[in-house]
């Protein structure tokens, strides 16, 4: 492969990073690719995380993660304005529940106020009473920062992708780096080439954002100098009824390896608790366990007393990336091209614009040419979101188009319109259709529209109804009993079976919350 045919640059890992990396390249007049292991991007860490925009006080500014935190903030309020996906910057309070945790909140609003945070404010309880009345008499002072926000991270990550797409960037699903070819001593200055199960891409420049996976992919370019680590957070989304039990995100003082478990009230009017952070050896593990709802809900009660375990409507893990430095791995490596973004732990959603412009800024350095685009479009058509409107345009909605007349999930109000449009814009999986829309996020989580989000795919994918997964890969969800091969065992107990006599998977649609 000669150099005239290389890509300007690959970037390996559609996590939030990766995209937002990508999107910030689509400005420039470059060939950039994206490739993924998963079936659609954000279906890894982005995915699986709180979904909190912090508002710029946790991180020491001496370090990297601490310096971009602030920084990415901002940057998410430009994304939110050009995207439109869900956003609300619902403010936080760092609460203290003794007396020995209030040089820890001195500690923090110090550094917010080296980055130039605005807005701190010290709260005494009278006050906390008034704007959080459900907050647990124990507390006794808070620090109030009302920079930070709630994000829908999924619905983010895909319409920052779709975004990066519209303005030329190629994203390749279902491709995971295998190996990276070594330097050709006859061309030094030679393109990376990347190998997957599928093809052999060359690159003059690579961007290492594989997440769990970055210390792999850095080993096969031979600049192997860290490790990462898995530590793994349960969720738990309670129901809807117990919109308003908090109006901000409440935090903890943290702890040296966690900022422990947090109240937060999502955009889309759930509460959410969690996280724990547990070390594992296992970066695929996203099990929930017993042990860990009861020491969530345990921290969740101490700092917000009504909460309890029976609301719950749907529980998930995601395992963040930890480098050994405990700190963001961004930058040039001593193989030329290569460059990291590696070890993006919390607060990584946060500061992924910085992450991305800074990582730009990196490119630069190392001789990449960045010639502006004239027609760049930053902005992009939100799709449409039915729920939300006023019964007099969901009448014009309906009369337009009687698809939008059809509900498909109940919980959510998603109408078949939106369903459709999801698939058009790239959903090939039950998830890709339920992070684009939230069919199947609700009460039920998904035993009313599941079946006719399987059709809907099915057709518009011009698939058989067995070959649609929930996430890609063996995630299967139904089989034909009419194959002998794929039949199951007759003397297991029955998941459930359709008029059609298509099989539901027993494992085939687990209770997450995305």
């Amino acid at each position: 492969m000669g150099r005239t045919l290389a890509h300007d640059v690959v970037v390996i890992g559609g996590g939030v990073v990766g995209v937002t990396l990508a999107r910030v390249l689509s400005r420039y007049h470059l060939d950039v690719v994206v490739l993924e292991r998963d079936a659609e991007v954000g279906f890894g860490v982005s995915k699986a995380n709180s979904g909190i925009i912090h508002s710029g006080i946790h991180g020491d500014p001496a370090t990297v993660k601490g310096a971009l935190e602030w920084p990415g903030n901002v940057g998410w309020l430009r994304l939110r304005d050009d995207l439109g996906f869900g956003f609300a910057q619902v403010g936080e309070l760092l609460v203290a529940l003794a007396e020995d945790e209030l040089p820890t909140i001195e500690t923090i609003e110090a550094q917010g106020r080296r980055k130039g945070v605005p807005g701190l404010t010290r709260w005494e309880p009278e006050r906390i009473r008034r704007a959080q009345p459900n907050l647990s008499r124990e507390v006794i002072a808070a620090l109030w920062a009302p920079t930070a926000g709630v994000v829908n991270p999924y619905e983010a990550v895909l319409l920052i992708a779709d975004n990066a797409v519209r303005n030329g960037v190629t994203i390749a699903t279902e491709q995971p780096v295998i190996a990276i070819d070594p330097p050709d001593p006859a061309d030094p200055g030679g393109p990376l080439v990347l190998r997957t199960p599928t093809r052999a891409l060359a690159a003059r420049y690579v961007v290492n954002a594989a997440g769990l996976y970055a210390d792999e992919v850095a080993r096969m370019a031979g600049v192997g100098t860290f490790t990462i680590t898995g530590r793994k957070g349960e969720e738990y989304l309670l129901d809807k009824r117990l919109a308003g039990l908090v109006t901000s995100i409440i935090f903890p003082c943290p702890t040296a390896t966690s900022k422990g478990t947090l109240v937060t009230p999502t955009f889309d009017g759930t509460i959410m608790v969690g996280p724990t952070a547990e070390a594992t050896d296992d970066k695929d593990d996203t099990t929930t366990t017993p042990e860990g709802a009861a020491q969530v809900f345990a921290a969740a009660k101490r700092l917000v007393p009504a909460i309890s375990e029976r609301d719950v409507i749907a529980e998930f893990a995601g395992v963040r990336a930890v480098a050994d430095t405990e700190d963001f791995v961004l930058g040039a490596t001593a193989r030329r091209g290569f460059i990291n973004a590696a070890g993006i732990q919390s607060p990584g959603l946060t500061a992924a614009p910085a992450i991305a412009d800074h990582l730009v800024e990196v490119l630069h350095d190392e001789g990449l040419a960045l010639r502006e685009k004239r027609d760049w479009r930053p902005r992009a058509e939100h799709p449409v979101r039915f729920a939300v409107l006023s019964t007099e345009e969901q009448a014009e909605l309906a009369a337009r188009d009687p698809r939008f007349a059809q509900l498909v999930c109940r919980c959510e109000l998603i109408t078949e319109a939106e369903i459709v449009d999801a698939i058009d814009r790239g959903a090939r999986t039950l998830d890709g259709v339920k992070f684009r829309t939230r069919a199947g996020m609700g009460r039920c989580q998904g035993g009313f529209c599941t079946w006719r989000c399987l059709e809907l795919l099915a057709e518009r994918c011009g698939l058989p109804i067995t070959a649609v997964t929930k996430r890609g890969g063996d995630s299967w969800i139904v089989c034909d009993r009419s194959d002998a091969a794929e039949a199951p065992d007759p003397t297991a107990e029955a998941p459930g079976t359709t008029a059609s006599g298509i099989e539901l998977a027993a494992a085939g649609v687990p209770a997450d919350g995305g």
